[in-house]
């Protein structure tokens, strides 16, 4: 048996042994997007598929908990050496869109397999209809890029070349996608090598029982988390700004449930399964990693000391209906699922918030803007396709520190490329790249300052992808007294007469000398701004983080001559209410429900839940279409009232189907 003291030594261990692993990845990739960026993982895995251990210091946080058993058992007949892969959403939902290749590879020891070791790269390009692979306006899988099931692409450590030159006549830049591949292999085999280390060290048993003890430790440390929570149930409702060119928001709602030491969450209520590609490939896993990213950031600001495993997400259950947007079936697009999953973790942190109000910050920007370029370098005529740099947003305000500016909870993991290299590699000029001054949501602790991107291209038809730009509609919401934060927001050629604004596309074709430019959202403030020490906004005018203007009106400061006028400022404080409100969402928010009251929206999802799958999304936008002027439940039935009449085919609506169930 494992004591305490011997099991945080192989916990170290595993966790040393993943670190290496991404440190290989990192060290041999090709793209900038995986050695620079770090938009990958790495982790080791029990015999049963559970990811054990994973790095702390670099890579993606997205996957601590995710399950390869699906993936493992559609291959059958594993050797030493063997290599698997597999891109494809639907197949076995461990690749969550078509960029992200998975890999795994057995650990033999005596014949017997004991461990796996496993990872993923998000590629540069799949191909597809757009350069990158990925945009909002994708309407099915197909649109996205070649897929593959789970298959093997090293067979006894010789690489498949037939899957290989498959792959690389379909992509825009083949040698970065076989580069980062191989380069992720070379990271499976030191994880192999780490394994067998520890093997040799504890001993093949001891190795075993002490993996599933890291993962019973895991489910203990969470479960303790839940057990000090408050008994409850609490809902909470947060939205993406569009789902489809029809420009409707995509709704998703969460109903939390805490009874001692487990957790449910209710995704009931969540819109459609979309017609463009925000859509979440969950399969309907009740604990599938991509629904629980954000219960990794509760559990862990709660006790930094839990160890990241898939035993943590034992405790919580997540009910996501069949055909809705956090569980849709083929052919829906998915590549922009990492939008929804942003929103899905402030949903997740509202409805925490709720039980553990003293605990937890305010929203997130929820905006993880990644940039990519294709365009020609004039130097030598090749064509470039690189992502640039992530616009990430602010955190949201702490209980006892403000949010951090520019890398809030969305994408802290994502790394910024040094301009030096991209300007080397890619044939722009940076104009700008900081922060956006008066962007965090006023607060006792300030949410984080907006990252905003400015850059020049050189050469004709220079076509640009911004995935996961949102929060240009609804802003990051602010708690406990403190204000929502600034939008989000992108325009061509600011300052001249030539500027347009281009909202919240994520595609747009860029000619020689135009300059892009791009805003991502703040972080949502927290407590009252008017108990934010005066000294703490006059530091915050100084350095540029706020406005002499922003400081008046917002936190009761008056400065005049760049000095605190102390006696405007007590009076201006004393005559300012006091925020009553546990959640402040912005006036859009609040004039978009007046029109869609939760009531409405209710009505808007029973009638959808009721109909066949590929009738719901249709169903949602000619209802959408009409109800201008109109307002609640009256205003829903009226409009369902004219679409009935208008499309006698639809369905009436079933109650006897699982996926109906609302």
């Amino acid at each position: 048996m494992f004591d305490r003291m011997n099991l945080q030594v192989l916990a170290n261990h595993a966790r040393a042994a993943a670190e290496n692993m991404g440190y290989t990845l990192q060290r041999t990739a090709h793209s900038a997007f995986v050695k620079e960026t770090e938009d990958f993982t790495v982790m080791l895995i029990n015999r049963k598929g559970e990811t054990f251990a994973v790095p702390m210091d670099l890579g993606a946080t997205w996957y601590a908990g995710l399950t390869f058993d699906r993936a493992i058992n559609m291959i059958d007949d594993y050797k030493p050496g063997d290599v698997a892969f597999t891109n494809d959403a639907y197949s076995c939902h461990v690749a969550t869109h078509t960029p992200d290749t998975v890999l795994w590879k057995p650990v033999f020891y005596e014949g017997e397999i004991i461990a796996w070791t496993g990872g993923h790269i998000h590629n540069t390009d799949m191909g597809g209809a757009v350069p990158a692979s990925l945009s909002r306006a994708l309407t099915e899988i197909h649109q996205e890029g070649i897929r593959f099931p789970p298959m093997k692409i090293v067979n006894e450590g010789v690489y498949d070349e037939q899957i290989l030159k498959i792959m690389t006549t379909n992509v825009r830049k083949p040698d970065l996608n076989v580069g980062d591949i191989k380069a992720l292999v070379g990271a499976l085999n030191t994880g192999e090598r780490k394994i067998l280390a520890m093997v040799e060290k504890f001993g093949k048993e001891a190795f075993l029982e002490g993996v599933e003890a890291l993962l019973d430790h895991s489910e203990s440390q969470a479960r303790d988390i839940l057990r000090a929570m408050p008994d409850g149930t609490w809902t909470f409702v947060d939205y993406t700004d569009e789902d489809s060119v029809e420009a409707n928001p995509c709704r998703l709602k969460l109903t939390l449930t805490i009874r001692g030491d487990e957790a449910i969450l209710d995704f009931t209520g969540s819109d459609p399964q979309l017609g463009s590609s925000l859509n979440v490939p969950s399969g309907g896993d009740p604990r599938h990693s991509i629904l629980l990213v954000g219960i990794y950031y509760v559990l862990y600001t709660l006790n930094p000391k839990i160890l990241l495993n898939t035993g943590m997400l034992r405790p919580f259950t997540c009910i996501a209906p069949k055909g809705s947007v956090l569980n849709p079936v083929s052919p829906a697009a998915v590549g922009m699922r990492s939008l929804t999953c942003a929103r899905l973790r402030s949903v997740l942190f509202g409805g925490f918030n709720q039980a553990l109000p003293d605990c937890l910050p305010a929203a997130p920007a929820g905006n993880n803007c990644i940039v990519n370029v294709m365009t020609t370098d004039e130097r030598n005529g090749r064509t470039i396709i690189a992502a640039v740099n992530p616009v990430v947003g602010g955190g949201g305000g702490m209980p006892y520190r403000d949010g951090t500016n520019g890398s809030g909870a969305d994408a802290g993991y994502l790394k910024n490329t040094p301009i030096e290299i991209t300007e080397t590699e890619t044939p722009i000029e940076f104009i700008k790249y900081g922060l956006a001054r008066d962007s965090g949501g006023p607060g006792r602790w300030r949410g984080g300052l907006a990252t905003e991107m400015a850059f020049k291209v050189f050469a004709p038809d220079s076509r640009i992808t911004a995935r996961n730009r949102d929060r240009s509609r609804f802003r990051p919401w602010g708690t406990l007294g403190g204000r929502a934060a600034g939008l989000s927001d992108m325009g061509l050629n600011p300052g001249t007469p030539d500027y347009r604004h281009l909202g919240n596309i994520d595609t747009a074709v860029l000619q020689p000398g135009d300059v892009l430019d791009i805003r991502s959202a703040g972080g949502g403030g927290r407590g009252n701004p008017m108990e934010r020490e005066v000294w703490r906004v006059a530091q915050d005018v100084t350095r540029g983080y706020v406005s002499a203007e922003a400081a008046e009106r917002e936190y009761g400061v008056v400065i005049r001559d760049g000095a605190v006028d102390d006696e405007a400022t007590a009076k201006l404080r004393a005559s300012a209410p006091v925020p009553s409100e546990h959640f402040h969402y912005g006036d859009e928010r609040t004039s978009y429900e007046a029109q869609w009251t939760p009531a409405a929206y209710d009505l808007l999802i029973e009638t959808l839940a009721g109909l066949p799958i590929h009738w719901r999304f249709f169903a949602k936008t000619e209802i959408f279409r009409r109800m201008k002027g109109r307002a609640g439940v009256e205003g829903v039935a009226e409009a369902l009232a004219e679409v009935r009449a208008r499309f006698v085919e639809m369905p009436l609506p079933r109650r006897d189907t699982p996926e109906a169930a609302v």
